[in-house]
Formats: C-alpha cells, sequence, structure tokens
C-alpha cells in the first residue's frame, strides 16, 4: 500500500510497484537479503549484513518503470553465498534486481517486501547462531527507527 502513496511522499519518484510473484503463487518461508550501502535510518550499521527473513506474500515482485533507477535499493535477497541473485527460491517472487527493500532518498521512509517484524526475536527463528540471545539482527532496524524518532 504504502509504494501506490509514492506520488505524496518525498523522494519516492523512483519506488517501483509490487506485481504478482513471478511463482503465480503465494510464497511463505525463510529467505535471506543483503543490506546494501544506504543513508536509510533504519539500516544504519547494518550494511553488508546477511540476515534470514520471514517472507509472505503473493504480490512481492519489485516492477520498476524505470530500471535504469534502483538507486534507493536498500537490502536485496541473495544467495547461500551472500549474492544478489534472481534465481528462485533464493528472490522468492522475480524482484528486479533481487530488490527486497527501497527507501526514500532522505533514507526516513522505507517499503519492504520481507517481513522482519516476524522475527526480531532469535526464538523466532527456525535455527540461529548461539550469540544471538535474545534478538536477531533485525530488531537492530526497529532500535534504529527508535532512535531516529526520539
Amino acid at each position: 500500500m504504502l509504494s501506490s502513496l509514492k506520488d505524496i511522499i518525498p523522494g519516492t519518484h523512483a519506488w517501483p510497484q509490487f506485481l504478482k510473484n513471478s511463482s503465480q503463487q503465494f510464497e511463505a518461508r525463510f529467505s535471506s537479503v543483503i543490506i546494501e550501502k544506504s543513508d536509510s535510518i533504519f539500516f544504519e550499521d547494518m550494511q553488508g549484513a546477511q540476515i534470514p527473513v520471514a517472507i509472505a506474500h503473493g504480490e512481492g515482485r519489485a516492477y520498476f518503470e524505470d530500471v535504469a533507477n534502483t538507486k534507493n535499493r536498500v537490502a536485496s535477497y541473495c544467495d547461500n553465498n551472500g549474492n544478489r541473485t534472481q534465481s528462485y527460491p533464493f528472490n522468492p517472487n522475480g524482484s528486479y534486481e533481487a530488490t527486497a527493500a527501497v527507501s526514500n532518498e532522505s533514507g526516513n521512509v522505507l517499503i519492504m517486501m520481507p517481513h522482519p517484524e516476524r522475527v526480531f526475536r532469535a526464538v523466532q527463528m527456525s535455527w540461529h547462531p548461539r550469540q544471538w540471545q535474545d534478538n536477531s539482527p533485525w530488531m537492530r532496524m526497529f532500535y534504529n527507527a527508535r532512535r531516529f524518532v526520539k
């Protein structure tokens, strides 16, 4: 829904539309994303992190009207080696350039198709490294947002 409001949100003219998944079906499972270098307040100090995330959507394929303008991509679907990929099932919806999240130009508005809110605690993951005691790496995104609002 937020992507449909790009006409009234500053700095979002390059945002994609979200269309039906390339698989033509609802996709629900874990996938991995890599956080890109960006000015997003949500992903501050998270650049380069490869993090598993819950996905659950039928219309998650990011479609850019201007394919040359994906500069505001802040997270991408990746394979097990951390490489951006178009390959299914790593890219669960067929999003152009493996786009998983896009920010506005100032970095304070984010649209994202995976669901980090479903896995912000380590116990919500089907598997996690021992060092993730209570929080998963996604909790950092929520702490960053809170720090920005203060």
